[in-house]
């Protein structure tokens, strides 16, 4: 058991990514960043680091295969170092998470939850696999507000809608991509229920939400800079879903780049709204 196994199967770029995310979340709840408030990020790294650890337990057969070089399978963490490693990760978030505040605890505690049943059950149910995510993803926002109270929450509710939707459009396009290999892994995925092609005029539908719910700022406390900047990211994350909403293949949705055009759209959406809380 090596010290870089125990580092590469918490998958630390997401880890880091997403408690940099919780950070810009106070961000944009306050306009600043205080020393306490960097306690955030390392929580919601430690979370993350766990829920990426249990997926890998629960995926260790399909690891076995399509995934041999993981830590696990590769014979470099044992299955019972790894399920010991969760818990520990898991123990230390919600520890440090007590430090925090009450409500910033109660979405830590239900975000382990969720990423405990996605990795048991959700990943492979239709569509409930998508939402899971997508709230994991847009929650982190709604935690790093959190910390400066229900106001810093509610300040970070539109940017976390945003996301929940777009993320739920990615997710349904990734998933077409991936139909002839989920159906020979046995997977039962959105995409393979409805067909490709209804499963893109429904990722299509959560885009448009989620620029409907962009423009719900203006007027409040966002200003023109924020209306500007984010009728150009709408247009980004319009053009990739529109761009699957074409396909009725995965191959015509993995040439049109639909998921790596909306990630981008929701990282700029994101720059948008940590830049408008400043200035």
């Amino acid at each position: 058991m090596s010290a870089s196994a125990f580092i590469g199967i918490t998958r630390p770029h997401n880890a880091v990514v997403a408690g940099l995310t919780a950070l810009i979340g106070y961000l944009i709840a306050t306009g600043t960043l205080t020393p306490p408030s960097l306690l955030l990020g390392v929580v919601v790294a430690l979370i993350t680091a766990g829920g990426n650890v249990i997926n890998d337990v629960f995926d260790v057969e399909i690891d076995r295969i399509n995934r041999p070089d993981r830590p696990i399978p590769a014979g470099e963490i044992s299955l019972a170092g790894a399920k010991a490693y969760t818990v520990t990760l898991f123990a230390g978030g919600l520890a440090l998470a007590t430090l925090t505040t009450p409500l910033c605890f109660a979405i830590a505690l239900a975000n382990t939850v969720v990423l405990v049943a996605y990795a048991v059950r959700l990943k492979k149910t239709p569509f409930l696999g998508n939402v899971a995510v997508a709230y994991l993803t847009a929650s982190v926002f709604l935690f790093g507000g959190a910390f400066a109270g229900i106001e810093g929450l509610v300040r970070n509710l539109s940017l976390a809608a945003i996301t929940f939707l777009a993320t739920i459009a990615r997710e349904v396009l990734k998933d077409a991509e991936d139909v002839d290999g989920d159906a020979a892994g046995g997977a039962h995925t959105l995409p393979m229920v409805v067909g490709i092609r209804r499963a893109g005029v429904f990722a299509f539908a959560c885009a448009c939400g989620a620029v409907a719910v962009s423009l719900l700022p203006f007027g409040d406390w966002w200003g023109l800079f924020y209306l500007a900047c984010i009728m150009v990211v709408d247009f980004v994350i319009l053009f990739g879903a529109f761009r699957g909403l074409r396909c009725t293949t995965p191959g015509c949705v993995r040439e049109s780049r639909a998921t790596s055009i909306l990630r981008a759209g929701m990282f700029a959406a994101l720059a948008v709204f940590a830049v408008a809380a400043v200035i």
